[in-house]
């Protein structure tokens, strides 16, 4: 049994601690790591709704954000209603549970709720592996894309191309 719900302020330790877990997991393995996010993003997000956390035993087991507009990475396609997973951070005590999964079906139901056609990723670099696992999840996989403007994004988003994925609802 597992519910979703908004992340509080009193989860922000809990979520950069996710986080930094996460960028742990990541430098071993892979070309782009995570850098470090302000606290504001975080604080601003919880504030207006768009961070999210999946609880399974009272513990939170991932967290992610969420978003309607991200016209920095997906450009003429944010004309489409969409909904924006970023940042899934697994708790590891909870990984292997397909918690990935359980965020695309909440999603599309999210998705269905606001009126959105599709539910969207992106994730920097050719990471076959996860690039496979999103597939596994149900996005289909449109390819490694080249963002023409950087400026405002995250630093990790400057190192490699864009990998996108998108769920039509």
């Amino acid at each position: 049994m597992f519910i979703i719900q908004n992340s509080t302020f009193d989860d922000i330790d809990e979520i950069f601690r996710l986080y930094q877990l996460a960028r742990e997991h990541q430098k071993p393995r892979f070309n782009v790591v995570w850098p470090e996010f302000k606290t504001s993003l975080i604080e601003n997000e919880i504030k207006n709704n768009h961070q999210w956390k999946l609880i399974i035993d009272n513990k939170i087991a991932c967290v992610w954000a969420t978003t309607f507009n991200d016209a920095l990475i997906w450009e003429e396609k944010d004309k489409d209603p969409s909904v924006y997973i970023h940042r899934i951070a697994t708790n590891p005590e909870f990984r292997g549970q397909n918690l990935v999964k359980k965020i695309v079906d909440w999603s599309i139901e999210f998705a269905t709720k606001n009126n959105k056609k599709f539910v969207r990723l992106d994730t920097v670099g050719e990471n076959k592996k996860l690039i496979h696992h999103y597939q596994k999840c149900g996005f289909d996989y449109l390819g490694l894309f080249k963002l023409s403007d950087t400026k405002s994004l995250p630093d990790h988003y400057k190192i490699d191309d864009v990998a996108l994925f998108e769920i039509k609802i």
